[in-house]
């Protein structure tokens, strides 16, 4: 038996699969500056796993986000 690899760096897909955000949303904090890390090669973007599952937590513990 194999053991799973998880990939270090993720997708639009897999990052909307992880987060349940849309696209247009994964686009802004991709370009917002948030601190979610990215890499873009040619026209492929892909998300560093571990800096948006950090960047989630910020946003579900931070008091001063309107709900």
């Amino acid at each position: 038996m194999e053991a799973e690899i998880i990939p270090e760096w993720i997708t639009y897909e897999e990052a909307q699969r992880l987060t349940s955000l849309g696209r247009t949303t994964l686009w802004k904090i991709a370009n917002s500056g948030a601190g979610v890390k990215t890499a873009r090669v040619g026209t492929a973007v892909r998300f560093n796993r571990k800096s948006l599952q950090e960047y989630m937590e910020r946003m579900a513990s931070d008091d001063t986000i309107a709900h």
